[in-house]
């Protein structure tokens, strides 16, 4: 973990197919045939099911694209242990050597420095290998194949690969500089802004890799989209492209380890925009996979959500990274990122390993009202997958609408049909074109049948920047035959668009509020009224109508904090919220450290305790009346009947929170897998 200048926080912390490179450590690599044109393209208008065809998802692979070695440690876990426990493979490719100004020292070392910007590198590389060796149930010294592989345009990366009772680790180091050869920029957001920077590699002390070339944007997209490519993975892990903005002063920042005016260090926005960039282009040619972008120091920021063992867990796997200078690891450079070894990540006071928060949250899955079909994001696309008679889900119908995020929004018309929405990158490009972002509808034209074509709604924002801090669309039909949309906006409150019952839409409204976490979600109570909820830094924030068909507005609220999502649940003419909060959530604002409590809060919207749900876990549940569905504390699904609680044992690893869907009593839960298919559980 760096500052805005790359230094170490003291008080912080192919031509070769994917099968081929898995199976051997000394394969030749990852160079491709095929060299594409310069990424990201030109806007154009959205998708059509007529482009490339969607093809079937491979055999399972979590490829996680990362700025520096422990990214992944801190952000992306607890999810990529679960993936990895699973027997899923790991491929994790690390953009920057992560060597800073060269000193690797614990904290309380008062010793003069020593830079040495290889030797740190190739330290932090041992500690991954030392923390991912011990993620596999082996010694933190276990020896790693080590070799060199070849990549796009001519492009080389050290590759150390690790296996263990049909599981494996691929790490593949990128090694590009941190900071520029002329002016001391940071390199990896001055390469995104700058088409002419030719940005070195740090050669790590030890390594087999002896000589690379320096890269240009055109060359770090080409390599990864060829990464990508030629491992096929089903999931892709990234870091955060669109950043919350954070006013701070410089002091502050600095001390937040944070890039002027947002919620990150430059290096993760950086090395997001690259990743999602290159995966366009990988969805472009029809592969399917799926995506999962993960905040960083966005963690700082807002309560907790890890509970005390899940945190422990997590905690422990920094640890080895972390290493000791005395350790005997037999490694050149060193035995790890000192300055994050033994309790640093837990004391630490800005909490980044404390939780675990994506870019784009909600259920992947949107279901029909009659439960037929489910609607997701898969290779960037929207698709449409038919139920069959025993639960099982046929193949996917591309729908178009690409590039999207992760999750769609969706309600079901008054007449039957199915609206969906979509958050689109209408551009994702660096400095020498457009970086936007909009909300865009697909309707169905009849129930169960073809949908017409996709349409832009705009962005709420003004300004490509502000417009890019958007979130995911929140749709909910109400009796009345209008649509209500709603997205969190750049000022971190909601806005909204109404589509009348003749499908005329208003204009964007600013709906106000403040200080709310991505995640928004609604229901429609006993009266016809719209509520719609978001977890915010003291409290859970409400708007409601006054009556059925008057416009939404804020509405006083004292409810505890919450630190996911809410789950509402209409309760006669009112509504019971299901959340997790802070263990002491009178603490939680005072104390950074507070750690979320594993039990469910069940409260009504006025305040009032509601039957309690004995559900205890980690992260936000699904609800309808009498059931609710979440994850245990080991990330198995769940799901909550009276007192009875049910898990679901066997099938693929869940990716994002499970769609929860009631029919004549009878619970089904659907969500998608890191094999990148829907899969049923009825409990």
């Amino acid at each position: 973990m760096y500052d805005v200048s790359g230094r170490a926080q003291r008080g912080g912390r192919g031509g070769v197919s994917r099968r081929a490179l898995l199976g051997t450590a000394a394969a030749a690599g990852l160079t491709a045939s095929v060299a594409g044109c310069s990424v990201p393209a030109a806007p154009r208008a959205a998708r059509t099911a007529d482009d490339t065809p969607l093809a079937a998802p491979r055999t399972p692979l979590l490829l996680q694209i990362l700025a520096h070695p422990d990214d992944d440690l801190y952000f992306m876990n607890p999810d990529t242990q679960h993936t990895l426990d699973s027997g899923v493979p790991l491929v994790s490719v690390y953009v920057t050597g992560g060597e800073a100004n060269g000193d690797n020292r614990v904290v309380s070392d008062t010793s003069a420095p020593v830079y040495d910007k290889a030797a740190y590198s190739s330290a932090r590389h041992q500690g991954l290998r030392q923390a991912y060796a011990t993620l596999l149930g082996l010694d933190k010294y276990t020896p790693w194949e080590k070799s060199v592989t070849e990549l796009r345009g001519g492009h080389r990366a050290e590759v150390n690969r690790l296996q263990h009772r049909g599981r494996s680790v691929e790490l593949v180091f990128l090694n590009t500089a941190m900071h520029t050869p002329l002016g001391g920029r940071m390199g990896l957001p001055g390469l995104w802004e700058d088409h002419h920077l030719q940005l070195p590699v740090v050669i790590a002390k030890g390594s087999p890799l002896t000589q690379a070339k320096a890269y240009t944007y055109d060359d770090m997209v080409d390599v990864l989209a060829g990464i990508l490519d030629d491992y096929a993975p089903t999931l892709v892990q990234t870091l955060d492209p669109d950043p919350d903005i954070q006013h701070s002063s410089p002091a502050n920042r600095s001390h937040d380890s944070e890039q002027p005016g947002y919620s990150d260090h430059a290096d993760h926005t950086a090395a997001a925009s690259f990743a999602w960039a290159a995966m366009i282009r990988h969805a472009e040619r029809g592969n399917a996979f799926l995506a999962t972008a993960y905040r960083a120091y966005y963690n700082r920021h807002w309560p907790k959500n890890l509970p005390p063992k899940v945190l422990a867990e997590k905690a422990a796997h920094l640890v080895p990274y972390g290493g000791d200078k005395d350790w005997q690891c037999g490694n050149p450079g060193g035995c790890g990122d000192y300055n994050v070894g033994g309790k640093r990540p837990l004391t630490n006071w800005k909490g980044w390993v404390r939780s675990t928060h994506y870019r784009h949250p909600g259920t992947r899955l949107v279901l029909s009202g009659d439960g037929s079909y489910a609607y997701g994001v898969l290779g960037m696309r929207a698709v449409r997958w038919s139920r069959n008679g025993d639960d099982s889900w046929g193949d996917p119908e591309d729908l178009g609408g690409s590039p999207l995020a992760p999750v769609l929004g969706g309600a079901t018309l008054s007449d039957g049909r199915q609206i969906l929405f979509g958050l689109r990158f209408s551009s994702l490009q660096g400095r020498a074109g457009a970086n936007t972002r909009e909300i865009v509808t697909l309707e169905q034209a009849s129930p169960g049948g073809k949908f017409g074509a996709w349409r832009g709604l705009g962005n709420p924002e003004r300004g490509d920047d502000r417009g890019r801090r958007i979130g995911t669309p929140l749709a909910l039909a109400a009796p009345d035959g209008r649509v209500h949309l709603f997205v969190r906006n750049a000022d971190r409150g909601i806005s909204s668009r109404v589509r009348e019952a003749d499908g005329a839409w208003s204009p964007w409204r600013d709906l106000g509020g403040e200080s709310v976490q991505e995640g928004l979600s609604g229901v429609v109570d006993g009266r016809g009224r719209v509520h719609v909820f978001a977890a915010g830094a003291d409290t859970v924030h409400h708007w409601t109508q006054a009556a059925p068909g008057k416009p939404l507005a804020p509405a006083p609220s004292r409810l505890p904090l919450a630190v996911d999502a809410v789950a509402p649940v209409p309760l006669g003419d009112g509504v019971q919220l299901l959340y997790r909060t802070s263990a002491d959530a009178s603490k939680a604002l005072q104390d950074p450290g507070s750690p979320a409590s594993p039990h469910l809060t069940s409260i009504e919207v006025n305040g009032r305790p509601a039957k309690p749900v004995a559900l205890d876990g980690y992260g936000p549940v699904g609800a309808t009346s009498g059931f609710v569905l979440g994850a245990d504390e080991k990330g198995i699904v769940q799901l909550a009947r009276e007192q009875r609680v049910f898990k679901r044992t066997r099938g693929a690893v869940p990716v994002g929170l499970p769609t929860l869907y009631v029919r004549d009593g009878r619970a089904l839960a659907v969500g998608l897998g890191v094999d990148a298919r829907p899969w049923s559980w009825r409990p």
